[in-house]
C-alpha cells in the first residue's frame, strides 16, 4: 500500500455505512464521525440537535491500486436513497443529509460526473440531492459508534435498517468484498 486515499460520505447513519463499507475489498479504514458543520469536536448529542451544521458520515481510506473513487461512489449511491433531503427512512434531519465531501479535484469531478449520468439515467425516480462538497473536517464520533452493527447486531435497528443494506451489498457487490 503505497499511497491510500481519503474520502468523506454521509448517507444517513453512519452506522449502516460503517457496516458496508467495512467489507469492501481496498478500504483500509473507517471511521465514523461528523463532517460539514462549524462546531469543533461536536457530540453525537450535540450534533443530532442539529445546531452543528455537520452531517454523520464515515471517513474511509482506501487503496486506489484495488478499489477505485468510482467503485466507492457507486456502492454509495446504491445502499441509500440520495434523492430525499435530509432524511433515510425514520432518520430525518440535516445530520442526515446525503454528502460527498471529497479530498481532491480528482474527487470532486468524478462524484460530479457520476451523479449527473445517474440523474440524466432515470435510475432514481427524483433527482439526486447529495452534497458534494470539498472536505473542510472531520471529526470522529465517541468510540461506542465504531463497529456498530457487528457488536450490536442483534438490536432491533441493526436487523432491520442495517443488516438488509448490508445484505444487498453482500449479494449485489460479491466482487467487490474484503477477502476474509
Amino acid at each position: 500500500m503505497d499511497k491510500l486515499e481519503r474520502i468523506t460520505l454521509g448517507a444517513g447513519c453512519f452506522w449502516c455505512i460503517e457496516a458496508v463499507f467495512k467489507r469492501m475489498n481496498g478500504v483500509v479504514d473507517v471511521c465514523s464521525g461528523f463532517s460539514g458543520g462549524h462546531v469543533i469536536n461536536p457530540s453525537y448529542k450535540e450534533v443530532c440537535r442539529q445546531t452543528t451544521g455537520h452531517a454523520e458520515v464515515i471517513q474511509l481510506s482506501f487503496d486506489p491500486k484495488i478499489i477505485s473513487v468510482q467503485e466507492i461512489l457507486e456502492v454509495f449511491w446504491s445502499i441509500h436513497d440520495p434523492t430525499t433531503l435530509n432524511r433515510q427512512g425514520n432518520d430525518i434531519g440535516t445530520h442526515y443529509r446525503s454528502a460527498v465531501f471529497y479530498h481532491n479535484e480528482n474527487q470532486r469531478l468524478i462524484a460530479e460526473e457520476y451523479k449527473l449520468q445517474l440523474d440524466q439515467s432515470g435510475v432514481f425516480k427524483n433527482s439526486i440531492v447529495t452534497e458534494i462538497t470539498e472536505w473542510q473536517n472531520f471529526y470522529p464520533a465517541e468510540n461506542y459508534h465504531s463497529d456498530y452493527f457487528d457488536l450490536n447486531g442483534e438490536e432491533p435497528y441493526c436487523r432491520f435498517v442495517i443488516r438488509p443494506k448490508v445484505e444487498k451489498f453482500e449479494k449485489t457487490y460479491a466482487e467487490k468484498l474484503r477477502k476474509k
